[in-house]
């Protein structure tokens, strides 16, 4: 069972979204700031977290930030600002998805089911199948393009061998170019690869994307993803041999 932390400072709103995410099967911890969000995080590992951006003391961004400094767990900001830099400023952080009040329960629950099957393509909300026996488990999904390792199935990333903490978007954007070194993805492409639910994202959101995947990369020694101005990104075909 999945389990989603809340955090807004609005009890009200805290209590819609966690009656409609226990409707849908999730578990569902609460926060209702920013330092009690951190802690919360610490303790009760959540599989995704919906975060308010405008709290006191320690707003939403704050909380994106330090979290993203030790973990890569989904994370759905809500605000009340309907505003392309309050998104892409999110989005840079380390943000799955945007959600801007008010809003639809019925929707948020949606985008969160969305964005955990971006992370590991299973159907969230319902009991899981009892795992299968250790020695019936087959070998990991693993796509390998020169220094670059994607383990499909744990949802992993590395560069020459350093882990790369990638968000469920990232990961489905640089899974898109490694599927296909040398040919040029649009940005149209991407977002139709990242998004599931059909969602029309801007191109400043892909680009945005785009940004914090080089750097991630670019941390570990590699920068395999091409511009291809006016067109859109692609995967180097000249990958380094490991």
């Amino acid at each position: 069972m999945p389990k989603v932390l809340v955090v807004d400072d609005d009890r009200h709103i805290r209590d819609v979204v966690a009656f409609a995410l226990r409707k849908e099967g999730f578990a569902v911890a609460e926060a209702g700031d920013g330092a009690a969000a951190l802690q919360a995080a610490e303790q009760e590992k959540p599989d995704l977290l919906v975060l308010d951006i405008l709290m006191p003391e320690m707003d939403g961004t704050e909380v994106c930030r330090r979290l993203r400094a030790s973990s890569a767990v989904p994370i759905i900001f809500l605000s009340s600002k309907d505003d392309e830099i309050d998104r892409v400023v999110g989005l840079e952080l380390g943000g799955d998805d945007y959600v801007t009040k008010p809003f639809s329960p019925r929707e948020l629950v949606a985008r969160v089911k969305a964005v955990l099957r971006r992370r590991d393509g299973a159907v969230v909300g319902t009991p899981p199948a009892p795992p299968p026996a250790v020695d019936e488990l087959p070998p990991h999904r693993v796509l390998r393009r020169g220094l670059l390792a994607l383990d499909l199935d744990a949802h992993a990333a590395t560069w020459d061998g350093t882990a790369i903490e990638l968000t469920a978007t990232e990961f489905a954007m640089l899974r898109t170019l490694a599927e296909r070194p040398g040919k040029v993805f649009t940005r149209d492409n991407l977002m139709e690869r990242a998004y599931d639910d059909r969602r029309f994202v801007s191109d400043r959101t892909i680009d945005s994307h785009v940004r914090r995947i080089r750097a991630k990369l670019a941390a570990a020694g590699g920068a395999p993803i091409e511009t291809v101005h006016g067109v859109g990104y692609k995967l180097t075909a000249a990958m380094p041999a490991p």
